[in-house]
């Protein structure tokens, strides 16, 4: 089978009601879109025609009627791009509602904003779906990988210990820099 890009209308995505057009500055993969280019959901191709990829950063360029223009020019990261919608991340440019758009904080770099999103939201709600973490010790199995090591982030602004396998017991509010 030969693979090709392709396009059924000129221009740029459009923006609509609600919704942001960003410029995709960087495009980040999950084990998710992995499984959907397999099917490994056995439903099929869900669109005549799929751009991958979920998560993604770059600058808001237009904004959806009802949208503050304040969002124009934003830094942001963006996830669910291609949830239960057929144009994901990468490509030059996605549409995504705003409530799936959070504004990049200055000094945070584009490359990084791109990573946010299903790990960054896996990892904050698995450190925090129990209530407070406050002084308590949290094992997160796994640490090497994208959602344990974004785990620590949450964890450490808990205050609480984190510490990675094989590594001595940090003192609370501190974090160890890398899981091994």
């Amino acid at each position: 089978m030969m693979m090709a890009a392709w396009y059924e209308r000129q221009g740029a995505a459009r923006d609509v009601a609600g919704e942001v057009r960003i410029r995709i500055a960087f495009s980040g993969v999950n084990p998710g879109d992995v499984k959907k280019r397999e099917d490994a959901f056995g439903v099929g191709m869900p669109y005549p025609r799929v751009i991958p990829h979920s998560d993604g950063s770059g600058t808001v360029d237009a904004v959806g009627e009802g949208l503050p223009r304040e969002w124009i020019g934003r830094r942001v990261w963006c996830y669910g791009a291609q949830s239960y919608r057929p144009f994901g991340t990468a490509a030059e440019y996605t549409v995504v509602p705003l409530k799936q758009v959070v504004q990049l904080p200055n000094g945070v770099p584009l490359e990084q904003g791109a990573c946010l999103g299903i790990p960054g939201i896996t990892a904050h709600r698995s450190v925090t779906v129990g209530g407070s973490v406050e002084g308590r010790t949290v094992l997160v199995q796994g640490g090497a990988g994208a959602v344990g090591a974004t785990c620590s982030v949450p964890a450490s602004q808990r205050t609480m210990e984190n510490r990675g396998p094989r590594q001595r017991p940090q003192p609370a509010g501190k974090t160890v820099g890398h899981f091994t």
